[in-house]
């Protein structure tokens, strides 16, 4: 979708840098997503401390991948 947007020019080319070759697209595109990420696992800290859960961590890590 095509959108217009006032970005703050000194933020874009700081993301420039920080991630070079990227286009301005992808910079942003990458951004929202990270963004929308970040909220949906601020969102489970809600759930911290509330679930019972059973289990051995250890054989759970050491179980053989699945090919």
């Amino acid at each position: 979708m095509r959108t217009t947007l006032n970005i703050d020019d000194t933020a874009l080319r700081e993301a420039q840098r920080a991630a070079p070759g990227k286009t301005k697209t992808a910079l942003i595109n990458e951004a929202l997503r990270d963004f929308a990420r970040r909220k949906r696992l601020r969102g489970l800290l809600e759930f911290r401390g509330k679930a019972h859960w059973e289990g051995d961590l250890d054989s759970l890590r050491k179980r053989r991948r699945r090919a």
